[in-house]
C-alpha cells in the first residue's frame, strides 16, 4: 500500500504539491488524474524517493522507499520510457537492471516476452519507436516481480492493440492483490482500466473516491428530447417543460435538453402537450464531462481562438469564400494567383498588399479576375512582371527575326 501524509513539495517560491494525503490500496487499479501542472509527476517521485518532500512524509508498505530493502524488487516503477542508453539493446538494458538488483538474468526473456518485444531484443533501444519504448519501460517495471507499481502514461504511443494490452495487463496485475498506481490524460481510457481515482490540482486533493461515485457526484444527469422540425412544436413543449419544474436548454442539432424531471413524466407532458417526440433518451455522463467539470477551476494552460483561424480555407470545388485569399500555389512552376481586390494578405507590409508575382519560369502570365486583354503577351525581359489588363494594347508585332545571341553565358540565379 502506498500512503502519503501531509505531503508537501517546494521548488524556491512555487508550491508544485500542498498538503496531500491519500492511500493506494492493493487490489485496486488507481487511477491518478490531474491537469498538466498539477503535481503529479512530483508526487510519483516522492514516492519513489527522488525528491524529498518538503513537509510531510510518504510510504510504500509502512516504509519510506529509500529504507524497503532491495527496493527494486518490491516496486517497480514507469516515470519516463526514455531513460535508456540508446547504444544498448532491449536484453542488456534489462540484464543491467537485473544484475543490480540480484535478479536472474532468466527473467529478463520472461518480461521480454511478456510485453511483446522478445524478437527485437538485440536491437538498440536508440532505434525503437515510441511505443517500443513504452513497452521497454513496462518490462523494466515488472522484472522485480514487484508486489506495488507506479506507470506515469503507460499508453503514450502505443497502438490500440498496445492500449488494450496495458489495460488488461493493469487489471490482472491488481487482481493479484498488488498496488497499481496509474497516471493518465485519457480518460476514456481511465474509465475502463480504473477501479479507484485520486484527482488532484494545482498540488491539491480534489478528489478521493471510486469512479462511479465521482462521475455521479461531479456531473449532472439529463434528458435528451428530439421533436419534429414543424413551426411551435419546440416551443409548446418548452413552455409545457418549464411549466412542470424541468430545465430545458437547446442543442445546436435542434434537440432539447431536460433536467429536473424523469423520461416517464417528460412523455407525459408531452403526450397532453399533443407534441410528437421523435426522440426520448437518457444522458449518462462520461468519466471525461465529469473531471473536465471538477478541474475546470485547475487548469493552468488554456489555449484562445486564433484570430486567423480559416484564412485561407477554400471553399466547395476549390472556390475561395468571400473575404478569404486563394490557397497558395502548391510546387515549383506553378503561377502565382492573384489576391482579390481590395483583401489584406496576412504577409504584406502594416495596411498594404503584396506587389504581384512574376510567373515561374516557363509558365504565361496570370492575370487578374476579370476580361482577358486582348493582344498580344505583355513585352519584358525575363522575370518581369505581367503589364495589367488596363495597359494599352501594344505595336503590332514585327516580323520574326533570327534570335539575338544571348548577352552572357552565365545562367540565371533560378536557372542555377
Amino acid at each position: 500500500m502506498i500512503e502519503a501524509r501531509g505531503l508537501t513539495k517546494r521548488y524556491g517560491t512555487k508550491t508544485a504539491v500542498y498538503n496531500l494525503s491519500f492511500q493506494v490500496r492493493p487490489g485496486l487499479v488507481t487511477g491518478f488524474l490531474g491537469p498538466n501542472g498539477s503535481g503529479k509527476s512530483t508526487t510519483m517521485r516522492m514516492i519513489l524517493g527522488l525528491d524529498t518532500p518538503t513537509s510531510g512524509e510518504v510510504t510504500v508498505s509502512g516504509r519510506p522507499y529509500r529504507q524497503l530493502p532491495n527496493a527494486p524488487r518490491h516496486v517497480g516503477a514507469l516515470l519516463d520510457a526514455k531513460a535508456v542508453h540508446g547504444g544498448r539493446s532491449a536484453r542488456q538494458h534489462l540484464l543491467c537492471l537485473a544484475q543490480l538488483s540480484g535478479i536472474p538474468a532468466r527473467r529478463v526473456d520472461e518480461v521480454l516476452g511478456v510485453v511483446g518485444l522478445k524478437e527485437v531484443a538485440g536491437k538498440r533501444s536508440k532505434g525503437f519507436s515510441l511505443g517500443m519504448g513504452q513497452r521497454l519501460g513496462i518490462a523494466a517495471a515488472l522484472l522485480g516481480d514487484p508486489q506495488v507499481l507506479l506507470f506515469d502514461e503507460p499508453v503514450n504511443g502505443l497502438d490500440p492493440e498496445g492500449i488494450h494490452w496495458v489495460r488488461n495487463l493493469m487489471r490482472r496485475l491488481a487482481s493479484e492483490g498488488r498496488t497499481v498506481f496509474v497516471s493518465s490524460h485519457l480518460m476514456s481510457e481511465m474509465a475502463l482500466t480504473a477501479d479507484h481515482l485520486i484527482v488532484i490540482g494545482r498540488g491539491q486533493l480534489l478528489a478521493d473516491m471510486g469512479v462511479k461515485d465521482f462521475i455521479a457526484r461531479n456531473s449532472t444527469g439529463y434528458a435528451l428530447v428530439r421533436t419534429p422540425d414543424e413551426p411551435g412544436v419546440r416551443e409548446k413543449l418548452t413552455a409545457a417543460l418549464h411549466e412542470a419544474g424541468g430545465g430545458v436548454q437547446p442543442e445546436q442539432d435542434g434537440a432539447l435538453r431536460v433536467t429536473g424531471l424523469e423520461l416517464p413524466r417528460i412523455s407525459d407532458l408531452a403526450h397532453q402537450a399533443d407534441v410528437r417526440l421523435w426522440e426520448l433518451s437518457p444522458h449518462h455522463a462520461s468519466l471525461e464531462e465529469a473531471y473536465m467539470r471538477l478541474t475546470q477551476g485547475a487548469v493552468d494552460y488554456r489555449s484562445t481562438h486564433d484570430p486567423r483561424a480559416g484564412f485561407q480555407q477554400p471553399g466547395p470545388q476549390g472556390q475561395t469564400l468571400p473575404g478569404q485569399l486563394p490557397p497558395p500555389a502548391t510546387g515549383y512552376g506553378q503561377p502565382q494567383p492573384y489576391a482579390p481586390q481590395g483583401a489584406p494578405h496576412p504577409y504584406a507590409p502594416q495596411g498594404g498588399q503584396l506587389p504581384p508575382q512574376a510567373p515561374a519560369y516557363g509558365q504565361a502570365p496570370a492575370y487578374p479576375p476579370g476580361p482577358v486583354p486582348q493582344g498580344p503577351p505583355p513585352q519584358g525581359g525575363f522575370g518581369a512582371p505581367p503589364a495589367p489588363h488596363h495597359a494599352a494594347p501594344a505595336a503590332p508585332a514585327a516580323p520574326p527575326q533570327a534570335p539575338a545571341a544571348p548577352a552572357t553565358d552565365q545562367p540565371d540565379a533560378e536557372d542555377r
